[in-house]
């Protein structure tokens, strides 16, 4: 069973790990904004960087909203970071109109084995308890299995916006 964590010291490797498996494909969901790849490969930078998304909940950098970030994982194999996701607690107009309150990135390792769309699940009910009574999740017009993942989740199409589709998901 997919379960979503807050970022930890013992899961570190295996963060840094899911990660790379990027390589150099953009990573969404990850939070790495303000930390370069050599910062956060350093004790102090990781732990720079944790206390960073620890603060982001409740006093984000200007320009930014509250956030709460996760770890996903896996019952099966808790030690195995399959990906990071951000819960965006409010919009400013940025994401209003592309990032909406979720944005999440599996390590393409873990792909096609239904790991998103338990994630994106996972996130609806940590939303409710956050006081949310709808969500918008968006995703590139051109991303398919993403586009799958949210309707599966309950996505309702409001509309495309550029290279954006735009989905709303009643949490009520």
């Amino acid at each position: 069973m997919i379960q979503l964590v807050e970022p930890s010291a013992p899961l570190r490797d295996s963060w840094w790990e899911s990660r790379l498996d990027f390589g150099d494909e953009h990573v969404h969901g990850y939070s790495l904004f303000g930390f370069t790849d050599e910062e956060l490969a350093t004790d102090d930078g990781f732990e720079a960087w944790l206390r960073q998304q620890q603060a982001n909940l409740t006093e984000p950098p200007e320009g930014f909203v509250r956030c709460a970030l996760f770890w996903i994982v896996d019952d099966a194999n808790p030690a195995t970071v399959l990906g990071s996701l951000s819960l965006r607690l409010e919009l400013n107009d940025f994401l209003l109109e592309e990032g909406g309150h979720i944005g999440y990135g599996v390590r393409p390792s873990a792909r096609q084995r239904g790991v998103a769309s338990n994630a994106l699940a996972a996130a609806l009910e940590k939303a409710r308890s956050f006081g949310l009574d709808r969500v918008l999740v968006t995703c590139d017009d051109d991303n398919e299995p993403s586009r799958r993942t949210i309707e599966r989740c309950g996505g309702v199409l409001e509309d495309v916006r550029g290279d954006k589709r735009r989905y709303w998901i009643a949490l009520t």
